[in-house]
Formats: structure tokens, sequence, C-alpha cells
């Protein structure tokens, strides 16, 4: 019997380059590229770890969001994935973390019985690591978050995993099946291979609707989502700091005592 995993996965624009209208709040879309969410990435490295070790398992990459989305998938199957599937519809748009993690746990249901599931922690333009661990919740299975090493037993029923915690790891073992998210610490995400590039992805792809994964539509979408962004904003640049300069540190402390005596803060 196949080992099966689901990967979570979305696509998100690059951070790297977006700006903010400053007059209406919003996001600038224009112009701006949209990229796999990199602790997704690490997440689907974890998975094609664990099919480069075992013949018998089957990858599916499951994510949410407009037709141009099938980019992500096309990527990721060009990287070795087996199968993506992509929730694209108006009535799950608008969703907040609690509303996509509805929309998202039906499509995975609809992707079928799975052992494991991994998403990474965060996506880069929320940062809310909340999606994963509602999805666990809704679908009734233990959950690992901030994965930073793991370990998978011989009979592939238990994982071993360090968490990662501010000040260290704790070391967890989770019965499958469960739901682990990563961290960037945890692999080195490969590149697409040529094949796969040169392949027909798209004859892996499915793209389903509300309707084929039968979420109840009154739990998805804007209307539905109990958290709404009220504004958002660039942060105003700080001033130009200042060099104390000296050569030995005692006259770089009293030319710092100087300039702040000048400035009245002592």
């Amino acid at each position: 019997m196949a080992y099966k995993i689901i990967v979570c996965a979305k696509q998100v624009p690059d951070t790297n380059v977006i700006r903010i209208n400053p007059e209406t709040g919003t996001l600038i879309r224009d112009g701006v590229p949209s990229i796999l969410n990199p602790d997704d990435a690490n997440a689907l490295e974890m998975a094609l770890e664990i099919k480069d070790k075992y013949d018998d398992v089957t990858v599916t990459v499951v994510s949410m969001g407009p037709p141009q989305a099938k980019d992500l998938l096309r990527e990721a199957i060009a990287m070795g994935a087996d199968r993506g599937i992509l929730l694209s519809d108006r009535a799950v748009g608008g969703s907040d973390t609690w509303a996509t993690s509805n929309a998202v746990a039906a499509a995975i249901k609809y992707a079928g019985d799975f052992d494991v599931l991994i998403g990474g922690r965060q996506a880069i333009d929320g940062d809310t690591a909340q999606v994963g661990p509602q999805i666990a919740e809704k679908l009734g299975i233990p959950q690992v978050t901030y994965v930073q090493e793991y370990e998978l037993s011989e009979d592939r029923k238990t994982f071993t995993v360090q968490r990662q915690l501010e000040d260290g790891y704790e070391v967890v073992e989770v019965h499958t099946p469960c739901m682990l998210t990563c961290i960037k610490e945890l692999n080195t995400p490969r590149y697409m291979s040529i094949g796969g590039i040169f392949a027909d992805p798209d004859s892996k792809i499915e793209v389903v609707n509300a309707d084929d994964v039968q979420v109840d539509k009154t739990t998805v979408g804007l209307k539905a989502s109990p958290t709404n962004v009220f504004r958002s904003f660039t942060p105003k640049p700080k001033g130009k700091g200042v060099t104390v300069e000296g050569d030995t540190e005692k006259e770089m402390a009293d030319n710092l005592l100087i300039g702040l005596k000048y400035k009245q803060v002592i």
C-alpha cells in the first residue's frame, strides 16, 4: 500500500518587492511576482526527501488561490511531486485564516487519505502561522509545529521531531496520521529538474471549486471571516543614525557624552 503525503502550499507575492499604496493602504500587486511560499518549499522538500527514500511514496500538493496559482503546482511537480490540486473559486476569496482552513481542510479530504500532512510554518504575506494548526484541528489529527529536524520510524508510523523554541528546542514523538509544519532550518529546497520542467505537469493538476470539495459555503470567503484587515501601511523610516568616532574606547565614550549633553539628553 502506498505511503501518501499531502503538502499544503500557497502562492504568495514576493515581499522583497512589495509596495503599499499610501492613500488606500492596500497592497500594490501590479508588477509584483508571485512565488512559492518559502516555508512551504521546505515542507515540500521534506516530503520529497521521504519519497526519495521509499519507492511507494506519493506526494500530492494542495493549494488554494486564483487560477494563476497553477504555476505553483507546476513548480512543485517539476521538483518531484506526483499530483497537484488547486481549489480556485470566488466563493473562497477573501478568506481569513479561519475560513481558509475550512476550505483547505475540505480540499484535503477531497484529495483522499494520507499518512502525513506537511505544511510551512506560515506564509510571508500574512505571517500568522495559524492555518496549519487550524487544519489539523478540523481534521482531528495531532500536530507538531516549527519542525526543524525529524526522523521517521522504520514502520513509518511515528515521527520524532525537534520543535524549535525561542531558547532551544523540544523533542516530540507523534504518530501518523498527523500534521507537521516546517521552518527554513529544516532543509534546503531543491531546484526543479530539467525533465520535470519539460514534462506535462498540467496533466497532473486538477482545478476544483467549492462544490467539488463539498465545503460549506457559509464557512468560507470574506463574509464568513471573523477577522478583517483594517489597514496596511509601511512604517516610516527611522532617522539616520550617528557614528561615534574616536581612536580609543575612552575617546569614543567621551564623544558620546558630549553629543548627548549637546542634545540635552543628559
